[in-house]
């Protein structure tokens, strides 16, 4: 992958996000292990997925894994797999994570969070570069890069004695940080421009004023790129086609009512009949465009769930997101396998 491909990957014109490419470059010839850590949203698997890309490995599979998602009596089977027999319920050998990722990168996301029995493991498998399936009674040698990604404060947490030191040093050989949006409010110009090119209808996407990107540097972020993410998609939703300008980018940022801007946005109306085909939103007082927008991803999800038979990689797949980022807005939704089968 050439200078100009990390670039377009990794977008932003800060000191920071210089930094954060440089040390792509560093990473993308050598075997060591990655340690890449930032606040939750900064886009930590954006850039183990531009190393993974850049490096020698590219071929290779990228798998992805939220080490605090998986229940800790399965996140071992997970990883390292099992044979049949080897505990109730396994019929059959299953074939884990790092087998999976051979010749390839396995991306740990939110290391912090394992559990400490399992540290201990994952240590082993570093230092010997093989593998035991749970019930297994042979090693399994694997060609796999590990690339792991924490918003915790890892130092803290050894002193605490909830993380080992011994798996932070061999983790953190290359040190990559990127702050927090908030840190580096240059970059919001080129990110929002970076998700508008991402649209799928380029011919509705809307144009950001000079007006709405100062507002938007203005702003705290505290989902960080996320959440920017999110908010330009909105964006595409209800102003397609148009110039957003400050007005706009204070709609799209806050919690205010639509129904207090409705007189000054005339253009609402055309959008309405634009999508006339679609159930019509019921503006009333106290209406929220964040709540209504949750509540809608929310749906979305159950039905996309139910229609993957309960099977989250799938599901993921359909609605065009990571499985770890499907996964956290599952638990922030508050989704359960009742909701599933409710839906």
């Amino acid at each position: 992958m050439s200078t100009k491909m990390i670039s377009e990957m990794v977008v932003g014109s800060s000191d920071a996000i210089a930094s954060v490419r440089t040390m792509i470059r560093f990473s993308i010839n050598a075997m060591a292990s990655v340690l890449i850590t930032g606040p939750s949203g900064c886009g930590k698997e954006v850039v183990a997925n531009a190393i993974h890309r850049a490096s020698k490995r590219a071929d290779g599979p990228f798998i992805a894994i939220n080490s605090g998602a998986i229940p800790t009596e399965l996140i071992e089977s997970e990883l390292f797999g099992h044979e049949g027999g080897s505990f109730t319920g396994a019929s059959g050998r299953h074939i884990g994570l790092f087998e999976q990722a051979e010749g390839g990168t396995l991306f740990l996301d939110e290391v912090g969070e394992m559990p400490l029995s399992l540290q201990v493991k994952l240590l082993r498998v570093i230092e010997e570069r093989a593998i035991r399936r749970v019930g297994g009674k042979k090693q399994i040698p694997v060609n796999v890069r590990i690339i792991a990604a924490t918003n915790r404060d890892l130092q803290k947490q050894i002193a605490a004695g909830d993380f080992r030191e011994d798996l932070f040093y061999r983790l953190c050989v290359i040190p990559i940080c990127i702050p927090s949006l908030a840190e580096r409010p240059e970059d919001v110009a080129a990110l929002a421009e970076h998700f508008l090119n991402q649209s799928e209808d380029h011919g509705a996407r809307p144009t950001i004023s000079d007006e709405a990107v100062a507002r938007l540097a203005r702003y705290s972020w505290p989902g960080n790129v996320r959440e920017l993410r999110n908010v330009i998609e909105r964006a595409t939703i209800f102003f397609p086609g148009q110039t957003i300008g400050r007005e706009e980018a204070e709609l799209l940022l806050t919690e205010r009512s639509v129904g207090s801007m409705h007189a000054e946005m005339t253009d609402l109306d055309d959008i309405a009949q634009d999508n006339s085909g679609d159930s019509p939103v019921r503006f009333t007082d106290g209406f929220s465009l964040q709540s209504h927008l949750q509540d809608e991803e929310r749906r979305l999800m159950i039905e996309a769930l139910v229609e993957c038979g309960g099977v989250i990689a799938k599901a993921a797949r359909l609605v065009d997101l990571q499985r770890t980022t499907f996964v956290e807005k599952m638990r922030r939704h508050g989704i359960t396998r009742d909701d599933r089968q409710a839906a």
